[in-house]
């Protein structure tokens, strides 16, 4: 004996019951409201509407308990934990003298290597006369003809 479903309640239509046309259905009842394009989750007495609205359940199933997700400080390339730690727990006013004397270093070095330059810098290019690429090619002084 098969037992076939209703396309519209989902009820069961036993052998020689209902009607069948590309769709099964169990009554005139469902089959009406199918072709008035009725959707049935929102007749109450199908089985589709009772499913999405959660009636009928007789367990009642405990919930699941999701696990709490629990914070872990890891040190990183570069820099372990305890520096992390030590930098966060830094008071202001030290973190503001690190950052002088950073700035000051950085412009100490900056002033260095510009001095540096300047130094290796030969003397006699500064005065020599200029002369344009065009000329240093071999071109003539105006014209292209």
């Amino acid at each position: 004996m098969r037992v076939e479903r209703c396309d519209f309640s989902g009820f069961k239509v036993y052998p020689s019951k209902g009607k069948t046309y590309t769709f099964r259905f169990l009554n005139a009842k469902s089959e009406s409201l199918f072709l008035q394009r009725k959707n049935p989750r929102k007749i109450a007495w199908t089985q589709v509407y009772r499913r999405m609205h959660k009636k009928g359940i007789t367990e009642e199933v405990a919930k699941k308990r999701s696990r709490k997700n629990i914070k872990v400080q890891r040190g990183v390339v570069g820099a372990d934990l305890a520096s992390i730690l030590a930098k966060r727990t830094a008071k202001p006013e030290v973190r503001a003298a690190a950052r002088q004397a950073a700035i000051s270093k950085a412009k100490s070095e900056k002033r260095d290597k510009e001095a540096k330059k300047s130094a290796t810098k030969p003397a006699g290019s500064a005065n020599a006369p200029k002369v344009s690429k065009q000329s240093m090619k071999g071109g003539a002084g105006k014209g292209g003809r």
